[in-house]
């Protein structure tokens, strides 16, 4: 079983427009709501694959409960914390002319009570698990070191941890050591104020990462770790189409905490990775891939050493 926590969870909402111009009225195409965070993305996406996942995440107030909902009507299992305070969140992706634009609300207060309460029950699934994910922001009320309190617990577990955040909870959790950082490039420079993407995951890995992947969108997945470096891509004039790079990266980060999980190689686990990414693309919502896509792509990737 691979454990995601999603401290930040939301109710994801999908707006279809053909164009968005600023400072004018828009008529939505289609209006789609599912249980959304990156956590949420990526067990969604390991249960797509047929892989046990279960799902750790504080829900409150109505859009709590549609997001509990969800949950149940798709057959994710997940383990909610209960918000005595406030509600979860909403996010907007507005979809149109082969972009998405993202507004993201701050999330309620999380207290320590129900921190702790959080720590407790991914505690509780760690001796099962074969891998841990951390994905998202923080939500309001916790320290930047919170999700290094959840590296050390799975370390002390000997489970693997996979990290997706940027800014201060990134940085902060790097001397907890997680098995892996991913970041994208923007969240690479700002993390260690340096261009070259190589370079920058290089300081990360120096920093305590026991290894960085790097997403460089349409230049694929940038790895490193002790033992070198990898450029993972597909070859240029790959027609990957679709319109929706929402979710990509929790795609990333579901492959490789498979690869954790199954102890595959870091380079075949960029295969995957890659291959699962661009077949998300393909989707209309985050979480999702086109499953023919995904092994159409498999074996065009091409994993060359840096």
């Amino acid at each position: 079983m691979i454990v995601t926590v999603t401290p930040n969870p939301a109710l994801d909402l999908t707006y279809t427009l053909t164009t968005l111009r600023p400072h004018s009225s828009h008529r939505v195409q289609s209006v789609h709501e599912q249980a959304g965070g990156k956590g949420v993305n990526v067990a969604r996406v390991l249960h797509a694959l047929g892989r046990p996942a279960t799902a750790v995440l504080p829900l409150g107030g109505p859009t709590g409960d549609a997001v509990r909902a969800d949950l149940e009507r798709t057959g994710i299992v997940h383990l909610p914390i209960p918000l005595t305070d406030g509600a979860t969140r909403r996010t907007v992706a507005v979809v149109h002319d082969g972009d998405a634009t993202m507004l993201n609300e701050p999330g309620p207060q999380l207290s320590a009570l129900h921190w702790s309460a959080l720590c407790a029950g991914v505690e509780g699934l760690l001796p099962t698990a074969r891998a841990l994910v951390l994905a998202g922001s923080l939500p309001p009320g916790l320290p930047a070191g919170a999700y290094g309190d959840l590296v050390r617990l799975a370390r002390a577990h000997g489970v693997p941890v996979v990290l997706d955040a940027d800014g201060p909870p990134l940085t902060s959790a790097l001397d907890a050591e997680p098995t892996v950082i991913k970041p994208n490039a923007a969240e690479l420079r700002a993390a260690t104020g340096i261009e070259d993407p190589l370079t920058a995951a290089r300081a990360l890995v120096a920093a305590g990462a026991r290894s960085v992947v790097a997403s460089l969108g349409p230049k694929g997945l940038l790895a490193v770790d002790p033992t070198g470096s990898w450029r993972a891509f597909l070859p240029a004039g790959t027609d990957v189409g679709g319109s929706n790079p929402t979710g990509a990266g929790d795609s990333v980060v579901a492959a490789l905490a498979l690869g954790l999980a199954d102890r595959t190689p870091l380079p075949i686990a960029l295969s995957h990775a890659v291959a699962l990414s661009a077949a998300t693309v393909r989707a209309r919502f985050a979480g999702r891939f086109d499953g023919e896509s995904h092994q159409r792509f498999l074996p065009l990737v091409q994993v060359v050493p840096v």
